[in-house]
């Protein structure tokens, strides 16, 4: 990978939400304020990429609706290329709403996108000019959970991205209710890890890929399969990584003192990993920024709100 960063594009694609968090403690049902965010697995790695400045280009689809304009809005302030982003008034913008913890647990979240209008991308809607042999595509197991259209799309996408020699990493990112069994889940989400680069999975996701919660069988699977690297995630114990070169390790997590919220540690992970590789970090080193963007995405409410800027990151990498 290349080590001059604004040298790089960065793709990704998948669903953009709107996302409603509760203000005050308590079920859903009952909470009557909430404050909005944008949400979104791929999108948050999109606005990572972008704050640290990287050429970000990320493609989906919004209905015609107030929350299809907010998040168009909402992506293009944060610099990420909109082109790829279409409109349509036949279908809502999807969105969810997440409780407020006080404890540190993982947040109640409910979804809205049955039927939504990012369900409906299909592999017409992929361009294949935003492959060159700089780009890096980023894709998850989420955005390949929405439809058979939007894995199709998917699929195109690594096509593409193939023929043009990019790099590719994948985060499993396991959401079992949105597939239509576990069997179809395991088999789309491996055949997507197999034909990437770099593989980032969770230590738990592996009981269920894989068959193991160890960390270095989880990674063997992938890398016996085709991947050159995974990285697999270990939660507040950090990240361990193999590549198929036979160099492997553990690293540690950072220390957080209050956790508030835990959902988007893993994108942020994903932005740490992939930035930091672009940036021509090795293994272990982008790793490690993988684990300093969990643990501050940990800390905030909102999925993305805790990415920094590139000179943030130096004053962080520095600190």
């Amino acid at each position: 990978m290349a080590q001059n960063n604004q040298a790089q594009s960065f793709v990704t694609l998948g669903e953009a939400m709107g996302l409603f968090v509760a203000k005050t403690p308590g079920r859903l049902a009952d909470v009557e304020e909430f404050s909005r965010y944008l949400a979104g697995a791929e999108v948050n790695v999109a606005i990572g990429m972008a704050r640290l400045g990287f050429q970000s280009n990320y493609v989906s689809k919004v209905g015609n609706d107030c929350i299809g304009e907010f998040i168009r809005n909402a992506i293009g302030k944060e610099n990420i290329n909109t082109d790829s982003i279409s409109e349509t008034a036949d279908y809502p913008t999807g969105f969810m709403m997440k409780t407020s913890q006080t404890d540190g647990s993982d947040p109640a979240v409910e979804y809205f996108r049955r039927n939504s209008a990012a369900s409906t991308l299909n592999a017409n809607d992929i361009d294949a000019s935003l492959f060159k042999a700089d780009t890096h595509l980023h894709l998850t197991g989420v955005a390949a959970a929405v439809s058979s259209s939007m894995r199709e799309a998917i699929f195109k996408a690594l096509e593409y991205a193939r023929a043009q020699g990019c790099s590719i990493t994948f985060d499993t990112n396991l959401r079992p209710t949105l597939w239509p069994n576990q069997e179809t889940m395991i088999k789309t989400v491996n055949e997507l890890a197999f034909a990437s680069d770099i593989v980032l999975p969770g230590v738990e996701e592996g009981k269920i890929l894989v068959g193991s919660e160890d960390p270095e069988t989880i990674a063997d699977f992938y890398l016996s399969n085709g991947a050159k690297t995974v990285i697999v995630k270990l939660g507040a114990e950090g990240a361990f990584y193999k590549t198929a070169a036979g160099e492997s390790g553990t690293v540690a997590g950072f220390k957080v003192e209050k956790v508030v919220d835990t959902v988007g540690a893993g994108d942020s992970f994903a932005t740490g990993v992939i930035s930091a590789l672009l940036d021509g970090k090795s293994v272990a080193e982008a790793a490690r920024r993988g684990n300093l963007f969990g643990s501050l995405a940990v800390q905030v409410r909102g999925d993305s709100e805790s990415l920094p800027t590139r000179a943030k990151l130096i004053e962080l990498e520095q600190a």
